[in-house]
C-alpha cells in the first residue's frame, strides 16, 4: 500500500501556506483523467466563520488545481441544519464562480444514493449520500481542525462523510428542524448536547425517516464512529487540506474557542 505524503507549512498568510503545502506534494496530485473535481468545505454553521471553511482556504486550493486542470470543478457542501446557500453568501463563496469558473452545489438538494449503516441497537439503517460526492473521481476536503463533541475531532474524513449525507429539509429556512426543537436547543446548557440523551434525540427525532441523514448517523458514541467507518469508503477524499491558520478547541464543532 502506497504511503500518503504529507506537507506541513508555517507562514504569514492562510492562502500562501496552503498553496505552499500543496506545491510540496504536487507530484501526488494526478488530475489528467479526472472528469470533475469536487472541493468540499465545511459549513457545520452557516453564520459562524470559526466553525466553517474560510473562503481563502478554498481559493488557495483552486489556485493550485486551476494551474493543473481546466475541467469542471464543483465546490459543494450540505450544511448541517441550515440552508447551504446562506453559507455560500455569508462566507463570500459566490465570487468563486466568476474567479475560477466553478459551480456551487448544495448537496442537500442533490440526487441521493442509499448506504447502509446501523442504529443504536445495531440493526440496519439506511441513510442517503449526495450523488455528486459519490460519483466524483477526485475529492478534496478543505476545512479547519476542530474538536468534536461526539467523535473527538473533525479533520478531513468526517468533513467529507457528514457533508455528503443529505438533509433534504435543510433547504427550508428552518433547516428542517422543528421550531420547538430549535427553542429547546437554545435553552439547553452546552454540556447536555454532549450527553447520551442528546445523541439519542439527534438520531431518533432529527434523523427520522425522510429527515436528516446526517442526524441519523448519531446513534450513540460507539455507533456513530462505526457508521463513519462504514460510509467513508464511498466518499474517501483523494486530497485533504487541513487549514490550521485558525482552529477550534473546547465546545466544537460549532461553538468552541479559537486557537491561532
Amino acid at each position: 500500500m502506497e504511503r500518503a505524503k504529507v506537507a506541513l507549512v508555517r507562514g504569514p498568510s492562510r492562502r500562501g501556506n496552503i498553496v505552499a503545502a500543496l506545491e510540496g506534494i504536487a507530484d501526488q496530485v494526478k488530475l489528467d483523467a479526472v472528469r470533475y473535481v469536487l472541493v468540499k468545505p465545511n459549513f457545520v454553521s452557516v453564520n459562524r466563520q470559526l466553525a466553517a471553511t474560510h473562503v481563502d482556504a478554498v481559493r488557495a486550493v483552486l489556485d493550485f488545481v486551476r494551474a493543473r486542470y481546466d475541467g469542471p470543478i464543483v465546490v459543494a457542501e450540505g450544511a448541517a441544519m441550515s440552508p447551504t446557500w446562506e453559507g455560500f453568501r455569508n462566507y463570500g463563496y459566490e465570487p468563486l464562480v466568476e474567479e475560477y469558473g466553478v459551480e456551487l452545489v448544495d448537496l442537500n438538494a442533490d440526487d441521493a444514493l442509499p448506504v447502509q449503516v446501523y442504529n443504536r441497537r445495531l440493526r440496519p439503517l439506511t441513510v442517503y449520500l449526495a450523488r455528486t460526492v459519490v460519483e466524483a473521481d477526485y475529492r478534496i476536503s478543505v476545512g479547519p481542525p476542530k474538536t468534536h463533541d461526539t467523535v473527538i475531532v473533525t479533520l478531513s474524513i468526517k468533513n467529507m462523510v457528514m457533508g455528503a449525507l443529505v438533509n433534504p429539509q435543510a433547504t427550508r429556512r428552518s433547516g428542517g428542524t422543528p421550531r420547538l426543537v430549535q427553542r429547546l436547543a437554545g435553552l439547553a446548557p452546552r454540556w447536555m448536547w454532549r450527553s447520551n440523551l442528546a445523541e439519542w434525540g439527534k438520531g431518533t427525532f432529527l434523523g427520522r425517516s425522510g429527515g436528516s441523514s446526517k442526524m441519523a448517523m448519531h446513534q450513540g458514541f460507539p455507533v456513530i464512529n462505526l457508521n463513519l467507518a462504514l460510509v467513508a469508503p464511498r466518499v474517501w477524499p483523494h486530497l485533504a487540506v487541513i487549514d490550521g491558520w485558525q482552529g477550534m478547541e473546547g465546545d466544537g464543532p460549532g461553538n468552541g474557542d479559537a486557537v491561532d
